[in-house]
């Protein structure tokens, strides 16, 4: 039986794209899934970064995987996502949406009061300015967590499971895995469920963010009785793969303290219990076993 606290532990550590600690929780992961029955594939690829990170190279290199069940069917009807890069920020998640919602709202106001969307302009500018990245997040909220939901929810599977993995990569740099995924190998999501995972805390209520909604999508969020919306102003790898999939839903768990310390070296193993990685996962299981 896995003991699903020190996994998390192993993968709750700075592991920004392209460093030791990267290429070792891949490691990890290819391990976990091999244990599993799943054949693992590499899928490498090169691509821009968002243009409003600073700091960061022109192209970044990754590592996608790609897990099937050894005896797969002809196509995996769902896929389960979760990215396993993590960064970290010199401001939180909750600073800099204020900080993206300050610009616009100083541009909006510049023609009805000039002055005062000045200043607010100067203040959204100082926050947005500090969009660096860096190594210093373990990345345990975001999104190791997400990564222990994906193991225990297979874990309650049959081991004849159809269920597909996806964990991709350099997705706190823009999508770019996703992205590059989608580009390569639309194939592999024609006609499937994507349920993508990102961001699993122990408090706050579940949220379906439903790209492209579906029965599955929808009995997903039922099962966890979850807030459903079709807009968040976050990036995530729900909005690339969207496109290429039959329906996309990604699953988020949180409130705003959560928002506080992702990207923060705060986001560590030590404050997460992994209650609610439990909680998405048996409700996950329930909707697949059904399928």
């Amino acid at each position: 039986m896995t003991d699903y606290a020190e996994l998390f532990r192993e993968l709750a550590i700075p592991r920004l794209v392209g460093t030791p600690n990267h290429q070792k929780v891949r490691e990890i992961l290819k391990r976990e899934l091999s244990a599993r029955g799943f054949a693992v594939d590499e899928h490498q690829f090169t691509g821009r970064p968002a243009r409003a990170l600073v700091g960061v190279p022109r192209t970044i290199s990754g590592v996608n995987l790609i897990a099937r069940p050894v005896r797969p069917s002809a196509h995996q009807p769902v896929w389960l996502v979760a990215h396993y890069d993590s960064k970290g920020q010199p401001i939180s998640m909750a600073i800099r949406l204020v900080g993206f919602a300050a610009l616009v709202l100083g541009f909006v106001a510049l023609a009805f009061a000039p002055v005062p969307a000045i200043a607010l302009l100067v203040v959204a500018l100082i926050i947005v300015s500090q969009n660096r990245v860096t190594d210093n997040s373990p990345g345990a909220v975001d999104n190791a967590s997400a990564l222990i939901a994906v193991f225990m929810t297979i874990d309650q599977l049959s081991p004849g499971t159809t269920v597909g993995v996806v964990f991709p990569d350099a997705e706190e740099f823009g999508l770019v895995g996703t992205r590059a995924l989608a580009a390569d190998r639309p194939d592999l999501f024609a006609d499937a469920a994507v349920i993508n995972l990102d961001g699993v805390d122990d408090v706050g209520r579940a949220m379906a963010l439903l790209h492209r909604p579906g029965k599955v999508g929808a009995a997903v969020a039922a099962a966890l009785g979850a807030r459903r919306t079709r807009w968040l102003p976050v990036i995530v790898d729900g909005i690339a793969l969207a496109g290429v999939s039959r329906e996309c839903v990604t699953i988020l768990k949180g409130n705003w303290r959560t928002m506080r310390i992702v990207h923060r070296p705060g986001d560590d193993a030590a404050r997460v219990r992994l209650d609610g990685a439990a909680t998405v996962a048996a409700g996950l299981a329930r909707v697949l076993r059904a399928q």
